[in-house]
């Protein structure tokens, strides 16, 4: 299996299906032919490697679940996995359960 590892401030997310009913059962047409707008993280760089040669740690950790543009950053498949690399700047909000 391959690795990926971000550089620089980036981070690797896994986009969390959509779900197909709703709490109360309802079914809900085309759910799986949208492309994901919550997305787990699933590793981070080091941090961000400021113009003073500082490094600024992430504000997101391993595991979140996070919302960003189903449009940003660049999506990569490995292993019949897609995964969605981005700066952590494009990431918009965090869902804390």
């Amino acid at each position: 299996m391959s690795k990926l590892i971000p550089l620089d401030g980036r981070v690797v997310l896994k986009g969390i299906e959509a779900e197909e009913t709703t709490k109360s059962g309802i079914i809900i047409p085309g759910a799986k032919e949208e492309k994901p707008k919550v997305f787990e993280v699933i590793c981070v760089s080091e941090g961000r490697r400021m113009d003073d040669n500082t490094l600024r740690p992430h504000l997101i950790k391993k595991g979140q679940k996070v919302v960003c543009s189903q449009y940003a950053g660049d999506d990569i498949e490995i292993d019949n996995v897609t995964y969605k690399i981005i700066s952590e700047d494009s990431v918009t909000a965090v869902i804390q359960d």
